[in-house]
C-alpha cells in the first residue's frame, strides 16, 4: 500500500463489523435500562476524581470515600449529596443497600480488597489499573464477578479506543504474517524509584495513615509516599510495569491473545526489595496457540528502549510497541496502542471490528443489558494483569528465570516467590 495509507490507515474505520473479540455470555441484570446506578467512589483524588466524574455520567454518586481529608472535601464540594467516609469498610457496611456499583481508584495495594469487598457484597465494580497489586488477588476477582455475575471494568480506556481495536484486528487478520516478537517501553517511571525510604515522621492531620496502609505492613509515614510516589514502593504500587502495562501492552495482549505466558526474566538496575529498580528490561516467552506461533515479549522501563534503527525511519517515541512478523512490522508510538503504522511488507487488510460507545459507558451497559464491557475482569482485566504483574515476579528476582505455570499460579523453580504472588494481608484486612 502506499505511504500515505499506511501512516494514515490507524483512521479507517470499518463499520457495522463484526466483533474484534468474544466475551462472556449470560450476565444477569441488575437494573433495568430505565433505573439510575448509584455509585460509590473509593478514592477520589487525581485519576480517582476522573473517574468519579465519569461514573457521574451514566449514574448517580451517593457516596465517596478518600484517606485524605482535604481530598474527600474537594469532592464532597462536587457532589454535596454524596456520603462522605475515610474507610471504604465503614461505606460499604452502612450503606450497602444504597449502593449499585463502586469505583476503585486508590493505590494498587488496596484495589483488590475494596474491589472484592463490593463484589463480595453484590456491587458492580470499576476498577482502576493495574486491577491488582498481587497475581493472585487479579485471578481472585475474575473468580468472584464471574461468580457473583457481575458488572465489572479496569481503568484501561485505550480498549475502547478504535484505534487499538484496528490495530489488534489487523494482527488477527494476519497483517505481519507470523509474528515473532512483540517490543514494548514506557517512559516511565516519572516518580522516585531505587531509592532508600524516607525519613519517618508524624503525618499531617488530613491524611488517615493507617487507612493508606490498609493490608500492607506496617510502616511509619514519611515524605514521598502520598499522594502520588507510593508507584515506587514495593508495598504499595508496581512499578512502571504495573503503572503503565495494562495500557501499553493492551493492544498486543488483543490481538495476539497473549495470555499465560510460560517463563520471564528481568534485567534490573538493581533493587533492594523495598524500593522498585531504576530501570528493568523484563522477557516473556509466550507458548504458541491454535492461532499464532510461539512469542518472545520484551517489555523496558528507566529509559531503556528498543533500538530506534529496528524503526523503519520512524522517529522512536518515549513511549510505544513494536510488532513484528515474517511479512514486516507494526509500529505504534505512544502509550495506548491508537496509532498505528504498518512498516516493510506489512498489508493493509479489510476487517471488521465492534467501535465502543466509550470506556464508562461500557460498563454502564453491562450493568442495564447485560453485555460485557471488553475489559471485564474475568475474560479481559484478570489475565491481561496477571500477564503484566509476572513480570514484577521477575523483576523482585531480579535475573533469576521464572518458569511459570499460569494454571496454579505457580513458580515452579522459586518457591520463594509466593509471597509475591500471593500476599499476607495486615490484620482487619481481607480478600474472601
Amino acid at each position: 500500500m502506499s505511504e500515505h495509507t499506511r501512516r494514515e490507515f490507524i483512521q479507517r474505520a470499518a463499520v457495522g463489523g463484526v466483533a474484534l473479540f468474544a466475551v462472556a455470555k449470560g450476565w444477569t441484570l441488575a437494573k433495568s435500562p430505565n433505573q439510575t446506578v448509584n455509585f460509590a467512589c473509593i478514592g477520589v483524588g487525581g485519576k480517582g476524581r476522573s473517574d468519579m466524574e465519569d461514573a457521574a455520567r451514566i449514574g448517580n454518586i451517593v457516596a465517596i470515600c478518600d484517606i485524605d481529608d482535604n481530598t474527600l472535601n474537594e469532592a464532597g464540594g462536587i457532589f454535596p449529596n454524596a456520603k462522605k467516609y475515610n474507610d471504604f469498610r465503614k461505606m460499604l457496611n452502612e450503606m450497602g443497600k444504597d449502593i449499585d456499583a463502586v469505583t476503585v481508584s486508590t493505590p494498587d495495594h488496596t484495589h483488590a480488597v475494596a474491589a472484592g469487598m463490593a463484589m463480595n457484597m453484590g456491587m458492580h465494580c470499576f476498577c482502576q489499573k493495574p486491577l491488582t497489586h498481587s497475581i493472585w488477588e487479579a485471578r481472585r476477582l475474575g473468580e468472584i464477578a464471574k461468580k457473583n455475575k457481575l458488572a465489572t471494568q479496569m481503568g484501561n480506556q485505550g480498549t475502547a479506543n478504535s484505534g487499538l481495536r484496528m490495530n489488534a484486528a489487523l494482527l488477527r487478520a494476519g497483517a505481519l504474517g507470523r509474528v515473532s516478537e512483540v517490543h514494548v517501553w514506557t517512559n516511565r517511571p516519572v516518580w522516585p524509584q531505587g531509592n532508600p525510604r524516607p525519613a519517618p515522621k508524624n503525618p499531617p492531620p488530613h491524611v488517615h495513615w493507617d487507612l493508606f496502609l490498609g493490608p500492607a505492613k506496617h510502616r511509619p509515614y514519611g515524605d514521598g509516599y502520598h499522594p502520588f510516589s507510593w508507584r515506587g514502593w514495593w508495598d504499595f504500587g508496581t512499578g512502571a510495569l504495573g503503572d503503565m502495562g495494562c495500557h501499553t501492552m493492551n493492544m498486543p495482549f488483543m490481538g495476539l491473545d497473549l495470555k499465560n505466558p510460560t517463563s520471564v526474566v528481568a534485567e534490573t538496575s538493581g533493587h533492594n526489595g523495598d524500593s522498585y529498580p531504576r530501570w528493568s528490561i523484563v522477557h516473556y516467552e509466550f507458548p504458541a496457540t491454535r492461532q499464532r506461533p510461539a512469542i518472545k515479549f520484551t517489555w523496558y522501563d528507566g529509559g531503556k528502549k528498543v533500538p530506534a534503527e529496528w524503526l523503519d525511519g520512524e522517529r522512536l517515541a518515549d513511549s510505544g510497541c513494536l510488532i513484528i512478523g515474517d511479512k514486516g512490522k507494526l509500529y505504534s508510538p505512544g502509550d495506548n496502542g491508537g496509532e498505528g503504522r504498518l512498516l516493510g511488507n506489512a498489508e493493509f487488510k479489510t476487517i471488521n471490528f465492534e467501535e465502543s460507545p466509550g470506556h464508562m459507558e461500557e460498563l454502564g451497559r453491562m450493568i442495564k443489558d447485560g453485555k460485557p464491557a471488553v475489559s471485564n475482569f474475568p475474560d479481559y482485566a484478570s489475565p491481561l494483569t496477571e500477564v503484566v504483574l509476572l513480570g514484577n515476579l521477575a523483576v523482585f528476582a531480579d535475573g533469576k528465570k521464572i518458569e511459570w505455570d499460569a494454571r496454579r499460579l505457580v513458580a515452579k523453580n522459586a518457591p520463594e516467590l509466593q509471597e509475591i504472588v500471593r500476599h499476607t494481608y495486615r490484620e482487619g484486612w481481607v480478600l474472601l
